[in-house]
């Protein structure tokens, strides 16, 4: 999987503010909402928790969160924001770690599951968290669609942003399933890079990695707010269960 050394000491420093548009509340709270109901009154455990954007919010509905992160820097970060320590978490890789008992949900955000570089990888996690539901729980995934219909005959790269301080190319590698994400951003004066691997994924297989791990899909929204998920949708949010009994 992308390893700690993505989420070092220099990254985590300034991970709320290079993402800040994920922070912001119209982005926060829909996911929130989402993640509560399914939660109910059960545990919650979040895959890749980092510095906290979702785990915090969810906490304060009043849902028991757990983490797993595997960048110990990020979750230092996390441990200083308000209501960080009381928030259990292992350092680990989360498509293996396991944590001490049940939970009525767990959920990965933010294209994370892409995080995993090989489909056995992102087999193991499905299987892992199976594990960790109790009975009718559920896993909840938000990630974006491959978007290989925008890559003309013949090209790898496709440029996802132009702004003025930052340009972020996906270059894709269509025969192994694989992107490695490339930003350059402007920083104090000077442009710094940093590219990061990914392996994109399919909703259907997703679908197919979950049945392996004993699960079922039971719901597939193009957003935290309930679109409806179609040809045109270019994220989902999808949710598998666990059989009640």
């Amino acid at each position: 999987m992308t390893g700690d050394g993505h989420f070092d000491e220099r990254v985590a420093a300034r991970y709320d503010e290079s993402s800040a548009d994920m922070f912001a509340p119209e982005a926060v709270e829909p996911a929130v909402d989402f993640l509560a109901a399914l939660a109910g009154d059960g545990r919650a455990l979040e895959l890749a928790i980092g510095t906290g954007r979702i785990g915090l919010p969810l906490a304060g509905r009043g849902v028991e969160v757990h983490g797993i992160d595997l960048s110990q820097a990020m979750v230092s970060k996390l441990r200083e924001k308000p209501g960080g320590e009381e928030i259990p978490v292992v350092i680990g890789d989360f498509a293996t770690t396991r944590v001490d008992g049940e939970f009525s949900l767990a959920y990965l955000v933010f294209n994370t599951i892409n995080n995993l570089t090989t489909q056995a990888e992102q087999v193991a996690c499905f299987r892992t968290v199976a594990a960790h539901l109790e009975p009718g729980g559920c896993f909840v995934i938000e990630v974006g669609v491959p978007e290989l219909r925008r890559l003309p005959p013949g090209e790898t790269m496709h440029v996802f942003d132009a702004t003025e301080g930052h340009w972020g190319i996906d270059e894709y590698d269509v025969v192994n399933q694989g992107l490695v994400s490339h930003h350059f951003s402007l920083v104090d004066g000077a442009i710094e890079r940093v590219s990061m691997p990914f392996r994109y994924v399919w909703p259907s297989e997703l679908d197919l990695m979950a049945e392996l791990a004993g699960m079922r899909l039971r719901e597939r929204w193009s957003g935290w707010k309930r679109e409806p998920f179609t040809g045109e949708s270019r994220n989902h949010v999808s949710v598998w269960e666990t059989p009640a009994s």
